[in-house]
């Protein structure tokens, strides 16, 4: 009896992990989908271009606040760097920095849809750990409000 329900208590906790895993990428989709509605919604320029860089500034942040975390492993750091690297180099797009063109604005609301469908497609790639998935949900979370 206390075999299975070891084993009970096993399968749930694994169960549980992968709905929180899934529920946090799909936040930080979420995150980049609220800034590109928020682009969208906006007539101004400038005010479209805050917006993105804002965006990309606080996800950086947030990602240097977890990954100088003591208890991260080396593999969350390779992930976190893997998804800062994409970060950086939206915001670089944007900007017209180091080797980009600038994007031109009238094409910010499609630069804003096409930041959103790249992280949905690099999911796959990025390798973060349940633990540090919910601490950059959590620190996003508490910096947006």
């Amino acid at each position: 009896m206390k075999t299975r329900t070891g084993f009970g208590i096993i399968v749930m906790m694994l169960a549980l992990a992968i709905t929180a895993q899934a529920g946090g990428k799909g936040q930080l989709q979420k995150y980049f989908s609220d800034a590109a509605n928020k682009v969208k919604a906006t007539e101004n320029v400038v005010e479209k271009r805050a917006i993105l860089n804002e965006t990309f500034e606080s996800m950086s942040g947030v990602l240097d606040r977890v990954q100088a975390m003591p208890s991260i492993s080396q593999a969350d750091h390779d992930g976190i760097d893997r998804l800062r690297a994409t970060v950086q180099e939206k915001q670089d797009e944007l900007a017209g920095v180091n080797g980009f063109e600038r994007v031109a604005d009238g094409q910010l609301n499609a630069f804003a849809q096409y930041v959103v469908q790249d992280m949905e497609q690099a999911e796959p790639v990025l390798t973060i750990s349940l633990v540090s998935l919910l601490l950059i949900i959590i620190l996003i979370v508490l910096l947006t409000k």
